[in-house]
Order: structure tokens, then C-alpha cells, then sequence
């Protein structure tokens, strides 16, 4: 899959930081998913899971992410 329009600094295994539910996470997937609500499927979804695990969340707007800042 085309990675087009994605930023670089955006890869699987990045951490991100998700400034619209307040966390960090780890990029699991960037791929396609399906809004359930919808049913509109979005090509380069993020996939992210909490850094030592927890309960993944799916953003559809990559736009809307930030790189987190290192540790």
C-alpha cells in the first residue's frame, strides 16, 4: 500500500501523540479501516496502542496527530 501523503516521521512503531484523546501511543497498523458509523473506509487509518499495551484506538484523520517528543 502507497503510503502517500503520510509523513515520514509517521511509520509503524512510531510514537505518536494523539493531542485529541490527550495520549501517547505506539503506531500498531497504517492501513485500512472501516467506520463502523459510516461505513466509509479510510486508506491510511492509524492504529495505535498504548506504549507497554492497553486498549488500542483507530484514528482516521493522520492529520490531526503529532510526533510525540523523544524520551
Amino acid at each position: 500500500m502507497s503510503r502517500k501523503g503520510v509523513p515520514s516521521w509517521l511509520y509503524e512503531g512510531a510514537r505518536v501523540r494523539d493531542p485529541s484523546e490527550n495520549r501517547e501511543g505506539i503506531a500498531q497498523f497504517i492501513g485500512e479501516w472501516v467506520d463502523p458509523t459510516t461505513r466509509k473506509a479510510i486508506p491510511h487509518a492509524i492504529f495505535l496502542r498504548p506504549e507497554g499495551g492497553g486498549q488500542e484506538w483507530v484514528v482516521a484523520d493522520h492529520h490531526t496527530l503529532r510526533e510525540a517528543e523523544p524520551r
